[in-house]
């Protein structure tokens, strides 16, 4: 039967001469956390439709594995919540609703497919379609992956 091999093992794993040294960013890197908290009540935080806040930055040769989102409330029905950077604003996760109290994954596979960050990032939440609501806590915990 034919075995074949992901892009990341390709070299590494695939009996090739001379083996290669596998990137320690997609295979057995440090996994880092990222943590955002946003306490809806201050004045700090920017709630408006299309209004965005910053997360955090996330350091160049980082590779990002995925994200979570927590809020203590629903964010309503209507307002939606992208995760990415100020050039890809839904790099991360796409523009939809939040409704849930419970932890919510979330990861594009065309920013989990992407080649470590060749330079600092930082990631925002923007807000579209509506409000989010005035009291609440709303967490985005992003984990990445490093030599």
């Amino acid at each position: 039967m034919a075995k074949g091999y992901s892009k990341e093992t390709v070299g590494v794993l695939d009996g090739s001469v001379p083996e290669k040294i596998a990137d320690g960013r997609v295979l057995g890197g440090r996994v880092r956390a990222f943590t955002a908290t946003f306490d809806l009540s201050e004045t700090t935080v920017k709630r408006a439709n299309g209004d965005s806040n910053v997360c955090f930055r996330i350091p160049a040769g980082h590779k990002v594995l995925y994200g979570l989102l927590l809020a203590s409330v629903t964010m309503g029905a209507s307002a939606t919540i992208a995760i990415g950077n100020a050039t890809t604003p839904a790099k991360y996760r796409a523009a939809a609703t939040h409704t849930a109290t419970t932890p919510t994954l979330f990861m594009l596979s065309s920013a989990l497919d992407d080649d470590p960050l060749a330079a600092a990032e930082d990631v925002i939440i923007t807000i579209g379609a509506a409000d989010l609501p005035s009291s609440g806590i709303l967490q985005v915990v992003m984990l990445t992956s490093a030599r």
